[in-house]
């Protein structure tokens, strides 16, 4: 019982920052796509496929840190 109530309290906690990069997932998904429809260069395309890819499929299984790394992964293929 002493475990149950701090465990309870840290998933409450946990809500909001999920909500974020939940949110966070999806504007990077955007951006990804924006990026691919401007036409990026020969070596950033397959980067940017890629993370859009990774990081639509770790959307759908609600794995929004792993989206995250992959929309990471997209925006330092985006830097000259």
């Amino acid at each position: 019982m002493r475990l149950l109530i701090p465990t309870f309290a840290l998933l409450l906690a946990a809500g909001p920052a999920l909500a974020d990069d939940k949110a966070a997932c999806a504007e990077g998904i955007a951006m990804i796509k924006d990026a691919l429809a401007k036409g990026p260069s020969e070596t950033a395309a397959p980067k940017l496929k890629k993370a859009l890819r990774v990081a639509e499929r770790e959307q759908g299984e609600g794995e929004f840190d792993e989206c995250l790394d992959a929309v990471g992964d997209a925006k330092r293929a985006m830097k000259p």
